[in-house]
């Protein structure tokens, strides 16, 4: 309870604590990373509808049976759309629900370079090999330590 004084009157207000629909809708903005400031202000600046979210939250908690099951559920598919550079909305849950278990975020693929130029494993010869920009092979005689690995997409 926050008591709050103007010129002598007194002003009771209570905090409100959020609905499971709020507490959905919420979160799946969290995943988008905005905090809960940033969604408020983007609401009162029109950038966000917020009420356009709260039907599909609704269906979504009924879908789920709880708000920990919902958000879960989110958390799954926003780290799957994320690894595939996918935008994702709550109504993307509803789709994936069925094969929700088997969402994984994309695996990072690492490939092995050397001064700049890619370099392949050789398991015949249990050697690595670095090519250079004819396309030809060259015994790699340098150190582990000296191959960069970097993601690439």
């Amino acid at each position: 309870m926050v008591i709050s004084s103007q010129k002598g009157k007194r002003k009771i207000t209570k905090k409100k604590k959020e609905t499971e629909i709020q507490q959905i809708v919420n979160y799946y903005f969290y995943t988008k990373g905005l905090s809960l400031e940033e969604i408020k202000n983007n609401a009162k600046k029109r950038k966000i509808i917020y009420s356009r979210f709260t039907r599909p939250a609704k269906q979504l908690l009924d879908l789920a049976g709880s708000v920990q099951k919902a958000q879960k559920a989110i958390d799954r598919v926003a780290k799957w759309a994320q690894s595939r550079n996918l935008d994702y909305a709550i109504e993307t849950v509803f789709k994936k629900w069925l094969e929700i278990d088997r969402l994984k975020p994309k695996e990072v693929v690492k490939k092995p370079f050397y001064a700049g130029s890619p370099m392949i494993w050789s398991q015949t010869k249990k050697k690595w090999f670095v090519i250079d920009e004819d396309g030809e092979w060259h015994e790699f005689v340098g150190e582990e330590k000296d191959i960069k690995w970097k993601i690439i997409k």
